[in-house]
């Protein structure tokens, strides 16, 4: 009895412990290595605590940030009082928050084509929203602080947040890796998806919102901003793009622009206002900075070479995670600041750069990437002090970052080679069945040729021989498919379908979205699921007797079939699998199993 006694009074006791630290939350952020010391030149763009048009988050000393509709009324205040802005709808969300793009100009709502146009967003990952409150300040200063001089040679597209249901998911514990502010967004929408992951598919509205934006207004430079993860390191803003260093362009005259202009012109702003710039870094072993980095090619799933097969200069920015919500935000202004000098101030190459990618007709494109096995070149890293410590919870050693600057070091650079490349197809032709995949095309702004009849043309048509189906990724079963082959066909396309001419500026784009093998196509994404399914089949008793008639009547088959009896063990003990075998090779086969319905144009 006494031993139940005392173990009911420990349960008790432990009970009582655990209740007492679940009412204790966890303090976010209290976790995170300590910061490295920082002031720079740029501290002095922070608003006097006295000025009117202080911003909500220089109110709180750029340690937090405000609410959407705190932000809307910013800049509808902003609308209000300047004749420099303007604040138009652009869409809403899942839901019903509006999007809302934010226009800095000269010019009001009239397009000036002598004029290139810089588009930014903030908040595609909400919880990642320095965007925003750096945006918010480089308005206020254009409207009122003396700097409407940026807009005598380029105007300014401005969506403080692109996903506004996440930014409003706001609590202290959605950014674990990240140093303030000190309530943060969600990175998915309220559907659950992943914005950046959503530029080829556009499934969500908020993406088609961005798309009315692209196909309206034709900016000449667009800037994604985010907050990155990872190892500590010096650098605070990190950014990349297509053609850094004559990589990965599609678009290799803007890559040109965006490596010699844009660059160095960024670099340099963001150095004399005491930032430390980078490359888009991503550690091969977080632990240990001399294993090097991987500058790696993304597929235009994401922005920036979403953007490069558009023929639209495109940067993404990732602003370091564990720096300080302030400096962050700041080294976001310079950048924005700097962007639009390096576009106004060199609009003719920039425009120039794009015209020749418009004109650009390539004969074929990079849809899938592998990994590089050796370093291409070196990359000068400034890493910060660190020690590998025993930590009791997972058994074994952990990096600790001590916040403080360590020597640099000279580590290897791994980039990634091509995986698949495709040849383009003059054009192609998507059948009426297919609305969904002819309405993403056109929110693109993809130019279609739609059939008033029916017409029978001869293509060229891919058919999968083996297929596995993923698990769920943002919002969609993806397929991969194996052993293509290709079959020259007459088909007829009924009235409805489209012919899309790759003549065109997005012709690129257009192969990639519509070869089966790219890895960012509309087949992987799921879109054609029907393709997957037999919807006949024949039973075993009538199979196997015209299985023997096919065998007595063909001495061709027959030697073909004896030689994958030899060959295929596996195959001979099969029942079903030898039956399956004559059954495809019958006049009973669907024909259409397996074949990718969009049609390549037959030079």
């Amino acid at each position: 009895m006494r031993d139940l006694i005392k173990s009911c009074l420990a349960l008790l006791l432990l009970g009582a412990a655990a209740s007492a630290f679940a009412q204790t939350p966890l303090e976010p952020q209290t976790f995170l290595p300590p910061p490295l010391p920082w002031t720079g030149a740029s501290e002095a763009l922070v608003a006097a605590p006295s000025d009117p048009w202080i911003t909500p988050s220089e109110k709180t000393g750029l340690t937090d940030t405000p609410t959407y509709e705190e932000t809307l009324a910013f800049v509808r205040r902003l609308d209000r009082a300047s004749p420099l802005i303007q604040v138009e709808t652009i869409g809403q969300t899942p839901q019903g928050r509006e999007i809302v793009v934010v226009r800095a100009s000269r010019d009001g709502l009239r397009r000036n084509a002598a004029k290139p146009l810089v588009l930014a967003q903030g908040g595609i990952h909400a919880g990642e929203i320095d965007g925003k409150d750096a945006g918010l300040m480089l308005l206020r200063d254009i409207a009122f602080k003396g700097k409407a001089g940026l807009l005598d040679r380029a105007d300014f597209l401005f969506i403080p947040v692109f996903n506004p249901d996440g930014h409003e998911r706001s609590t202290p514990y959605s950014r674990p890796n990240q140093r303030g502010p000190v309530s943060q967004g969600w990175r998915h929408t309220a559907q659950n998806l992943n914005l950046n992951r959503d530029y080829v598919k556009a499934d969500s509205p908020e993406m088609r919102s961005l798309l009315y934006v692209l196909t309206r207004y034709e900016p000449d430079l667009y800037v994604d901003l985010h907050v990155t993860d990872g190892m500590d390191y010096q650098f605070d803003i990190t950014f990349g793009f297509d053609g850094w260093d004559g990589r990965y362009a599609e678009s290799p005259a803007i890559g040109r622009w965006l490596d010699t202009v844009y660059r160095p012109a960024v670099d340099g702003a963001l150095k004399g206002a005491g930032h430390i710039p980078a490359p888009l870094i991503f550690g091969r072993d977080e632990g240990n900075p001399a294993a090097g980095i991987g500058m790696n090619a993304f597929t235009p799933r994401y922005s920036h070479p979403y953007g490069d097969l558009r023929r639209l200069p495109a940067v993404l920015v990732e602003n370091h995670s564990l720096k300080p919500y302030r400096q962050r935000v700041l080294g976001t202004y310079v950048l924005l600041e700097a962007t639009l000098k390096a576009a106004g101030d060199n609009a003719a190459a920039l425009k120039a750069a794009i015209a020749q990618d418009r004109a650009h007709r390539p004969a074929k494109v990079v849809t899938n990437w592998r990994p590089a096995r050796e370093p291409a070149g070196t990359f000068d890293f400034l890493p910060v002090r660190s020690e590998q410590v025993y930590s009791p919870a997972s058994g074994g050693l952990v990096t600790r970052f001590l916040g403080a600057p360590a020597p640099a070091l000279k580590v290897p650079v791994y980039v990634s080679e091509p995986a698949v490349e495709v040849a383009i197809a003059p054009a192609y032709w998507v059948p009426a069945t297919k609305l969904d995949v002819i309405m993403r095309l056109r929110l693109h702004g993809i130019i279609t040729e739609t059939l008033t009849e029916p017409r029978t043309v001869e293509v060229e048509m891919l058919r999968a021989g083996a297929f596995t189906v993923g698990a769920p990724q943002e919002g969609r079963f993806p397929v991969n498919a194996t052993g293509w082959t290709r079959e020259t066909r007459r088909e007829t396309f009924p009235r409805g379908s489209v012919r899309v001419s790759t003549d065109q500026p997005l012709g690129a784009l257009v192969a990639t979205m519509l070869e089966p093998e790219s890895g960012d196509s509309f087949f992987a994404w799921g879109f054609f699921p029907e393709i997957l399914q037999r919807v006949e089949y024949m039973e075993p008793y009538a199979l196997a007797p015209m299985a023997e008639r096919m065998l007595a009547d063909d001495p061709k088959l027959k030697a073909e079939f004896e030689a994958k009896l030899a060959a295929e063990p596996a195959f001979a003990a099969s029942p079903t699998q030898r039956l399956r075998w004559f059954y495809e090779r019958s006049p009973f086969n669907d024909d259409r199993y397996l074949l990718y319905p969009v049609g390549r144009e037959v030079r």
